[in-house]
């Protein structure tokens, strides 16, 4: 089944301009085009986007994800590449998951110590503008592989 780009999109839930970046990129093959020029993707194309996704999703870079997709294009290799970049990985989220710890305990000192007086007295103001008063390091470039809501 061939699939123009706006209902390739819906069938992996990848937005259009991803798609074309992925393509750009080199980590989605350029479709064909019709006589008209649109792009035609096939079924190949959603299931490598799912990967794709999968992989942004479990937080892999793109240079990762272009050699774990190089791997699943040659499946009578070895996977100890594979697997040591799902250990690079692991680690990168275990590093992650102990910075929002020290982030968290850090938040919730600073609002079990809060006040319900004059902002003069106010311990969340104090320690936002003394980072001394901090236990844990949280330094900004160490939280800025972090998902922003």
């Amino acid at each position: 089944m061939n699939f123009p780009i706006g209902e390739l999109a819906k069938a992996s839930g990848v937005k259009v301009p991803t798609i074309r970046f992925y393509e750009q990129i080199g980590l989605l093959r350029v479709p064909q085009r019709t006589e008209s020029q649109r792009r035609i993707y096939d079924g190949a194309a959603v299931k490598r986007l799912a990967f794709i996704k999968h992989a942004r999703q479990l937080g892999f870079a793109i240079d990762a994800i272009r050699t774990l997709l190089d791997l699943s294009d040659q499946p009578d290799r070895i996977c100890d590449d594979a697997n040591a970049l799902a250990q690079e990985q692991l680690v990168a989220v275990e590093g992650k998951i102990a910075q929002l710890e020290r982030l968290r305990d850090e938040l919730a000192r600073m609002v079990e110590a809060s006040c319900h007086g004059p902002v003069a007295e106010c311990r969340v103001i104090e320690v936002l503008s003394d980072h001394s008063l901090c236990q844990h390091e949280h330094d900004r470039e160490s939280l800025a592989t972090l998902p922003h809501g």
